[in-house]
């Protein structure tokens, strides 16, 4: 799976029920954070895989990436981390339009 990587390391584990999750951290470098615009990029780059469970994990939070409620509430600034989770039935291909959304719009950057 991590062959089709383009800008991350894949993180794959094997949870008990043999379904594969992939994971990659980010650092926020946009000066105005997570607002409502990239929010609204990612919520709607997630829902476009229907068989995948996309979240957001920041700051002790984990949320869908699924709604735009649950993507402002974690207040991500510039400077914070933030973990993106995909599960599922074509988990690899939506990390890798998730990790593009936040690399191509500016929103941050991978960190390694």
């Amino acid at each position: 799976m991590a062959s089709k990587c383009k800008y991350m390391q894949c993180l794959n584990q094997i949870t008990e029920s043999e379904m594969i999750v992939m994971q990659q951290t980010f650092r926020i470098t946009d000066e105005d954070g997570i607002h409502a615009r990239p929010a609204t990029a990612l919520v709607n780059t997630a829902n476009k895989f229907k068989g995948a469970e996309s979240f957001a994990e920041a700051n002790g939070k984990k949320v869908t990436l699924k709604s735009i409620l649950g993507v402002l509430s974690l207040g991500l600034e510039q400077g914070d981390t933030i973990s993106i989770i995909v599960e599922g039935e074509g988990e690899a291909e939506a990390l890798q339009a998730l990790t593009d959304v936040m690399v191509n719009e500016g929103l941050g950057e991978i960190n390694a």
